[in-house]
């Protein structure tokens, strides 16, 4: 028998990924969670023997997915540690399906003058929120960025940034079209993309098929990659091929 509309809702309050961890043929998008996550805050350290990087972090499943920290965002975060404050201080940085905007936050803490960390609508409040919990209003901003729209450019937003991050980005099919075109419109061949993903699914073999008509890509050179590989994550470095 169906659960009528008061429970169904009642559910949703309690469990709000539970739509999304239900099994399809391929598995279920998102892995079960062992309790809901509603207005949680958490710190999250980065350790290197430079330089300790401190991250605030407010979670909410109550907005999706987006809002809770995902693994490959760990992982992405960790990289950008062990590469230290050279690496992103001279850049313009922007992060896609940012969620939380861990990785955006830890590139600003690391002295990136310029981050954008972007999602749909309704992640807006919880990035926000963790860009002033973590004191980074002057050099971190919030855009919504659906895939596949035309880019907007607010106040300074750059129409190519220097940098591209993306982590764990690759779970529903139906977007996978539009994060190929979004990582297009973004980028010019000279652009440094970042791109860490879980595999979870076969289907994600269908992402790389569309991706490889635009970009060719290699695996990092990290030294935690074989720590991180038994959890089939991979980070890898995307490039935009030249048009013919």
């Amino acid at each position: 028998m169906s659960l009528d509309l008061a429970q169904e809702e009642l559910l949703d309050l309690q469990h709000p990924l539970r739509h999304l961890q239900q099994a399809d043929d391929d598995g279920p998008i998102i892995p079960h969670q062992p309790h809901s996550i509603r207005n949680e805050l958490s710190r999250i350290v980065f350790p290197h023997p430079h330089h300790v990087v401190e991250i605030s972090l407010a979670v909410d499943a109550t907005p999706g997915c987006g809002g809770i920290a995902w693994p490959a965002g760990e992982v992405l975060s960790r990289y950008l540690v062990y590469k230290g404050p050279t690496y992103v201080q001279s850049k313009s940085i922007l992060e896609l399906g940012s969620g939380t905007g861990l990785v955006g936050l830890v590139a600003a803490k690391l002295g990136c003058p310029s981050v954008w960390i972007t999602d749909q609508a309704p992640l807006l409040d919880i990035m926000n929120r963790n860009i002033h919990l973590n004191n980074l209003s002057e050099s971190v901003k919030a855009v919504e960025l659906n895939w596949g729209t035309p880019i907007p450019h607010p106040n300074d937003s750059p129409p190519n940034p220097d940098l591209i991050l993306a982590a764990d980005c690759v779970y529903f099919e139906p977007t996978f079209p539009l994060l190929v075109q979004t990582l297009s419109d973004l980028s010019t061949s000279s652009t440094e993309i970042l791109f860490c993903y879980k595999k979870r699914r076969k289907a994600d073999k269908r992402f790389f098929t569309l991706l490889k008509k635009q970009f060719t890509w290699e695996e990092v050179h990290d030294p935690e990659r074989a720590i991180y590989t038994r959890e089939a994550i991979s980070l890898l470095s995307l490039k935009k091929r030249n048009k013919a």
